[in-house]
């Protein structure tokens, strides 16, 4: 009876350890690609907003002055969202990543933040609230050699050790190193982005005045 009752036992641990197990490698494939969508989609909009702002396009003159920003606004923008684009997509450079992402999301909240205040409806404000969310998705998801140098426990020297024989833990941080190759993938991304937000812009121009126009922001 005990060994029929202790086999159902372990039957039933055994499927739930391969149950979490299973759970766990389908994450682990997920991950890696929710995280480089989500940041694809931020860094090719940081890189597309630095080209409008830099550039100053008629939307971005528009959208300026319904919010009102002043003009000079735009340039500061388009500086910042271009550092953050590179330190986005760079390898390693943790520290500038986490300075990357806050300024991403003080963008958009600002850009939400904005449009509200001046009472403009959820197509003004919904695609810089999926933009910050994308933000936030990349920096939760982002793997271990993106994020600050990590810490990890270990024990004290015998020598070192208590009463109870245990030593105190310490904490000692983890080294990391960037090969120069692996800025090759980065370098070559960036300049896609950039390449594709200059060939587009003819269209996109056009696409975001009719916009304006139907926002009511300027006359056809």
């Amino acid at each position: 009876m005990r060994t029929q009752a202790t086999r159902k036992f372990q039957e039933a641990t055994d499927k739930r350890s391969a149950t979490v197990t299973r759970s766990g490698w389908n994450w682990s494939r997920i991950r890696p690609i929710a995280f480089w969508a989500t940041t694809f989609v931020i860094a090719l909009e940081l890189a597309a907003g630095s080209v409008w702002n830099l550039l100053t396009i008629e939307w971005v003159e528009v959208q300026l002055h319904h919010l009102g920003y002043p003009h000079f606004f735009a340039y500061i923008l388009g500086a910042w969202q271009a550092g953050a684009a590179v330190a986005i997509i760079a390898p390693g450079l943790p520290l500038l990543k986490e300075w990357a992402y806050v300024g991403a999301f003080f963008l958009w909240s600002g850009a939400v933040a904005s449009h509200l205040s001046v009472g403009d409806g959820l197509q003004s404000w919904g695609v810089p609230l999926m933009f910050g969310a994308c933000a936030i998705a990349s920096w939760v998801l982002r793997p271990a050699d993106r994020r600050l140098p990590e810490t990890r426990l270990r024990r004290a020297r015998p020598a070192d050790a208590g009463p109870d024989g245990v030593g105190p833990l310490e904490i000692r941080p983890r080294s990391w190193a960037t090969r120069p190759r692996a800025w090759i993938v980065p370098i070559g991304l960036i300049a896609v982005l950039y390449a594709v937000s200059f060939l587009t812009l003819p269209v996109m121009e056009d696409v975001m005045r009719e916009q304006a126009v139907e926002l009511g922001w300027i006359d056809r």
